[in-house]
């Protein structure tokens, strides 16, 4: 069995949703036993002080330290339990001592799969913005779409206000909804990928409207669970 990598905190309550998720998952397919796990929290504040500044090489060098740790301590393969850093991953992967597994690419297998041709992405603005989710996508021929900069900010806002904080508001996740039902019938959207592992904790259907709600904490899990088991 390999041994599993993770790079959490970021934030803490999808980490510990990762750590659920992995553990059930892998109970289920491996008779009862536990997955080899190794969590590295690591800190928060710092890289959105990072993104926000735009410091990527700050953020690359900070996440090939933490993922040197967890080489170090017996992980085979790592991954990140957060879209946003993936903006970085390409470089962290170059320099990484581990191979890791990409959130982004494991959305994009699984969008494929259930023959979506066009799906919209919700996040931080950092992840709405940023090339990485469009440079993995252009290699295929589904059309990804992003909120109006209106949208991207409200999403944003309260991402960092109130769901990285714990905080899940009813009113939250009906004003998130009806940005979906607008994409929908401006774009004719078909899904909307969670590109952020907080958005699953508020949006918990699988489907809203005919939309169906994309979870890439639970898409990734399913990838690295196949990895390990491999």
């Amino acid at each position: 069995m390999k041994t599993l990598g993770l790079i959490g905190g970021t934030g803490p309550e999808s980490t510990i949703e990762y750590y659920r998720l992995l553990i059930a998952q892998y109970r289920e397919k491996a008779d009862g036993a536990s997955p080899p796990l190794i969590i590295n929290s690591v800190d928060l504040k710092r890289l959105l002080a990072w993104m926000t500044a735009n410091e990527l090489d700050k953020i690359t060098g900070y996440l090939v330290e933490e993922v040197e740790k967890l080489r170090r301590a017996g992980a085979d393969f790592g991954a990140l339990t957060a879209n946003t850093p993936h903006i970085v991953f390409d470089e962290l992967q170059r320099r990484s001592t581990l191979p890791l597994i990409s959130i982004v690419e494991a959305a994009r297998d699984r969008v494929q799969a259930l023959g979506l041709k066009s799906v919209a992405l919700f996040g931080t603005r950092y992840t709405m913005q940023a090339p990485f989710y469009p440079a993995v996508f252009s290699r295929t021929n589904v059309a990804l779409v992003t909120p109006t900069d209106e949208e991207q900010t409200y999403i944003h806002e309260i991402y960092l206000g109130e769901l990285l904080k714990d905080v899940f508001l009813p009113e939250t996740r009906a004003r998130v909804l009806r940005i979906a039902d607008e994409m929908k019938a401006r774009h004719g959207i078909e899904a909307v990928i969670l590109g952020g592992t907080e958005l699953p904790l508020l949006l918990r259907a699988e489907e809203h409207n005919g939309i169906r709600l994309l979870d890439t904490t639970r898409i990734h899990v399913d990838r690295l669970i196949k990895e390990m088991l491999n």
